[in-house]
């Protein structure tokens, strides 16, 4: 080790050795008055006021001055630690300091340190150069704070100019940092260490005698230790920064599993998978042991998820808000075909991810009364509730890749009141105790409880307003900690809502400021029109929420009065605008009259929202045009467009790890996986054999891991020469898994007929389709079982053999997306076209290479500009024909192909005549509202262009190829760039140690 040799011209400046560990006499040598208000780590956080002025330090660096090592020249003004706090930073920052000088002039230091990285070569890029620059400087202008974050304080708490009380609480702060001084370590001892001690004194299991799952919680808890640390280091670099932030609310996020992508961001995968193998464990394995947290319904929840990483990644101070649902979406069990829905108890085993938060709660207040009272000279509106309960905080963090940035994802628990816990003990009505517990805890139990009832519709609107009220009073009170008025609120503050569902946060903020905080309804409305922005995912107004103004008087009778003095406002504009048009009227008030009265929250979001945001380009043209056009002749400068997009990191870097390493050898780098437009690289590369080759070998390994899976899951044994056709996604008519199985009854048909010499030219297929029906949709749920009818003939059919099978994946969620998205060769998404609004699932088997079968609807007419028609296999009615159809009433005769498909159906060929009647009179006797008839032809034909182009396996690979290279758009790194640019109005605030 390189020794390190100060030559001080001032006596108070010490000889320090290098890196030395803190010692008693250097800690208690500090002044009384200065702070100690720690990070364990021992990480350096400014506070603002022991700062110098920022013209005092100047700080430069020099490759000129030594032949083999860098030069940082620091002046600034002299004080007691310093330059122990510059060895430090150097240390975090990587880099190792061969030698160093120090001069003094007057009441400043000039300081040289000659530093190389840990590879012991001078540091020439100019970025990197910035970025010591910028941490020096960050630490040396703040100042510092050595004491913990949070409640519990090592040292407490003291007004400016007291010291501490006594020379033991000293002597106590420095033993608690001379304890936890340093990062935690991530060798492969340390990490051993780390996750045994998690096994023993956490999990409380013996250290001797542990399982996968036992080896899976120790792992799961040490690395939450390495994400909590670089949490509490973000949280704290924001506060002293203050940037604007936004808020993401969304009541649904499809995390799926966190160790793996966890480990990837934080950039240690390696050193564990070394420690697992060293303790006689799989990485694999292990990391199979995590359930799915299943916290949302589709692509909306997924979606939410991928904007979390992106966001971290990025370094945007961003926090996501949502619910902390004790039982997510229900486990689908199959049984003789049928679907049958379980509870999901994903809390059963615990989840190490997250950190109880017992001292953040808030109280979220329902029924009562409201009245006018005179308070403080000035009228006021009190609401008394009837009901209160209690929002606990639930944080999960979220790393950034290749950064430090790590956000938070807080989800509210719903718990009963202390308050009226304690009257009903006190009275001795325990039963009554037991029962508002069950009934508080009830509002935060299930995802998309059943709203058919009134009962289900309060439950619901109970979860949206409950999620969205402690939301907002922890976005208030954060900001409050840091500013004594609401001048500056939408300077500092943006709302995102996802959807209509957390669109009551309008109306909360309003009041919580009126009402509350006593600004005037001006005031209030100013700051809600410049702080909220609305993405909708609605494709038809049919869609829209509504709220029955009976249900919501009675749960929140003050958010029916603001929401009735808005709609007042609005509509006294519209007048000005158009006159007495009462049509229009009728068509954009917030309140819908009829026989029964509703709230349109899409029309009360658009109003307030400085901003509303549609999911693709089509979705956007059918905003315009169709579901809130009146809006947009009104205000056409708040509709934009936002394409939706996926996140890298999970789709290919944690599910695709094979074709990750091959990506990064053609492009020579990895930083595709932050910057994912070098995709495009992959085009110079497409006709080279070798990588024709190696991207076949990579795809032949994902189908062999799927094919083994197919058979734990269902018995079945299929062949990975066969081409992969893939439908995953939730089961709904417009969908068209309906098509799908039509169409593979009549390849089946088809070979059935073939003589044994037509058959050897068939290509086998392994169909597969997988996606959950919601509880009360019986279509769906016919769906389903025919498709197990189908697969139940096809698959035991002597005749058929490996040219043709039918597999169902049942429970599909987001951990097994993961092993089929990359194991598949070809994947259908061919909803009729204009209803999809963006569809995220196809930009996912497209990052993988999976060649899509498509209809060109929501982004998917983005994709074909991005990769070319020529790489897809186009099929059914345009959108603008499908509207057309549709206004003419059209009722096209079907294709003879599908009548006898439908025949057979009918007639019992694959049993269960009566109970599929449904589903063939949709097509044959109901109008065929979603063009089955109409596309079957096309489909068809898309299907055989996919036959031939899988015969010739290079041009297949190709195209797979090219598929990859075109995905860059589809980054939710480039839809959040935009949101954060043209939206929010939020700038990166990179966490510099």
């Amino acid at each position: 080790m390189s020794t390190i040799v100060f030559f001080p011209t001032c006596p108070s400046l010490p000889i320090i050795p290098p890196f030395p560990p803190p010692s008693l006499s250097f800690w208690s040598s500090l002044k009384p008055t200065t702070k100690l208000r720690s990070r364990l780590s021992g990480r350096l956080r400014p506070v603002a006021a022991a700062a110098p002025l920022a013209s005092e330090t100047t700080i430069t660096t020099d490759n000129a001055d030594s032949p083999d090592a860098t030069a940082i020249v620091i002046r600034a003004r002299n004080r007691v630690g310093l330059l122990r706090v510059i060895t430090r930073v150097l240390g975090v920052l990587g880099l190792r300091i061969d030698r160093a000088t120090v001069e003094a002039d007057g009441d400043f230091f000039l300081k040289t340190f000659f530093v190389v990285d840990s590879h012991g070569a001078k540091i020439e890029d100019p970025e990197s150069l910035d970025r010591i620059e910028n941490a020096i400087r960050d630490a040396i202008d703040g100042g510092f704070d050595l004491a913990m974050s949070g409640r519990s304080e090592i040292v407490p708490r003291r007004r400016a100019g007291v010291g501490l009380v006594s020379g033991e609480e000293k002597g106590r702060t420095v033993r608690f940092f001379e304890m936890m001084d340093g990062f935690l370590k991530n060798d492969p001892v340390s990490l051993q260490k780390d996750i045994l001690d998690h096994v023993e004194f956490t999990v409380a299991r013996s250290r001797f005698n542990i399982d996968d799952f036992e080896a899976y919680q120790g792992m799961a808890h040490s690395v939450r230790d390495r994400l909590i640390e670089r949490w509490h280091d973000t949280q704290q670099f924001f506060k002293k920064k203050d940037p604007k932030r936004l808020y993401y609310l969304s009541l649904e996020f499809l995390m799926g599993r966190s160790l793996s992508n966890s480990i990837i961001n934080l950039g240690v995968k390696d050193q564990y998978m070394d420690a697992l193998n060293q303790l006689g464990f799989s990485f694999e394995i292990v990391a199979e042991q995590e359930g799915d947290a299943a916290l949302g319904n589709g692509g909306l929840a997924r979606l939410s998820a991928c904007q979390m990483d992106s966001l971290a990644t990025m370094d945007f101070p961003a926090w996501g808000y949502g619910l902390r649902y004790q039982y997510g979406l229900f486990r689908q069990v199959i049984l003789d075909g049928f679907q049958h829905e379980q509870p999901d108890y994903w809390l059963n085993f615990g989840n190490p991810w997250e950190i109880e938060r017992v001292h953040v709660s808030y109280a979220v207040k329902f029924y009562g009364t409201v009245e006018e009272k005179h308070l403080n000279g000035k009228n006021c509106i009190v609401w008394t509730p009837g009901e209160t309960v209690e929002a606990v905080a639930y944080d999960n963090p979220i790393p950034g890749y290749g950064t430090r940035n790590t956000i938070n994802l807080r989800l509210w628990a719903a718990k009963p009141s202390g308050q009226y816990d304690m009257e009903s003990f006190g009275t001795g009505d325990y039963i009554n105790a037991v029962i508002d517990r069950q009934k508080a805890e009830t509002i935060s139990s299930v995802l998309y409880p059943d709203d058919r009832s009134y009962q289900g519709k309060e439950l619901r609107l109970k979860q949206q307003y409950f999620f969205v009220s402690a939301s907002v009073q922890d976005i208030i009170r954060r900001f409050k900690d840091s500013h004594s008025s609401f001048d500056k609120f939408h300077e500092k503050v943006a709302l995102q809502l996802n959807d209509t569902h957390p669109s009551l946060a309008i109306v909360e903020v309003i009041r919580v400021l009126v009402d509350e905080e006593h600004l005037s309804w001006k005031e209030a409305w100013d700051i809600a029109c410049n702080i909220f922005s609305y993405t909708t995912h609605t494709v038809v107004p049919e869609g829209l929420e509504k709220i029955p103004v009976d249900l919501l008087g009675s749960l929140l009778p003050r958010h029916l009065q603001i929401i009735y003095d808005i709609n007042f406002s609005f509509t006294e504009e519209l007048k000005q605008r158009f006159g007495l048009d009462y049509d229009r009227l009728s068509r954009m008030s917030i309140v819908e009259e009829g026989a029964v009265k509703n709230i349109r929250m899409a029309n009360l979001s658009i109003v307030v929202c400085h901003n509303v945001n549609g999911v693709s380009r089509a979705h956007l043209d059918t905003l315009k045009s169709k579901v809130f056009k009146d809006f947009y002749e009104l205000w056409p400068e708040k509709f934009h467009h936002k394409t939706n997009g996926i996140t890298q990191r999970r789709w290919v870097v944690v599910s695709n790890p094979g074709l990750c390493d091959l990506i990064t050898k053609w492009l020579g780098t990895d930083a595709w996986i932050r910057e994912v437009d070098l995709l495009l690289g992959l085009r110079e590369h497409v006709e080279n054999k070798e990588l024709q080759l190696e991207w076949r070998t990579v795809r032949r390994v994902n189908k062999i891991r799927l094919v083994e899976f197919i058979e734990a899951m269902t018995g079945m044994k299929v062949s990975p020469d066969a081409m992969f056709d893939v439908q995953i996604k939730r089961i709904h008519e417009y969908k068209r898994q309906l098509l799908n199985i039509l169409g593979i009854i009549h390849r089946y048909d088809c070979i059935k007929n073939m003589k044994d010499s037509e058959r050897k030219r068939v290509v086998p297929r392994v169909c597969i389709i997988g996606g959950k029906a919601a509880p009360g949709y019986e279509m769906a749920k016919k769906i389903i079982k025919l498709c197990h009818s189908v697969g139940e003939k096809i698959n035991t059919d002597p005749d058929i053999g490996d040219l043709l099978k039918l597999i169902f994946i049942p429970d599909y969620n987001v951990s097994v997306a993961e092993l089929v998205i990359p194991g598949s060769d070809l994947s259908q998404h061919i909803s009729t076209a204009g209803h999809e609004a963006s569809g995220t699932g196809s930009m996912k088997f497209l990052i993988n290479g999976c060649l899509l079968l498509a209809t060109a609807d929501g982004s998917r007419l983005e994709i074909i500009e991005e990769i070319g028609e020529e790489n897809m296999f186009i099929c059914g009615a345009k959108i603008h024909e499908v509207a057309k159809m549709r206004e003419n009433g059209e009722a096209p005769k079907l294709p003879l192909e599908l009548v006898h498909v439908l025949r057979m159906v009918r007639d019992g060929y694959f049993g269960h005549e009566e109970y599929f009647k449904p589903l063939c009179d949709s097509i044959e006797s109901a109008g065929d509202f979603y063009l089955l008839g109409h596309d079957f032809p096309s489909y068809l034909e898309a299907q055989a262009a996919a036959d031939k182009a899988f015969v010739d396996q290079e041009t297949w690979t190709k195209m797979s190829i090219l598929s990859t290279a075109g995905s860059g758009k589809f980054s939710s790194d480039r839809t959040i760039g935009d949101y954060a640019a043209e939206t929010w109005g939020i700038e990166p605030c990179r966490c510099p140690f």
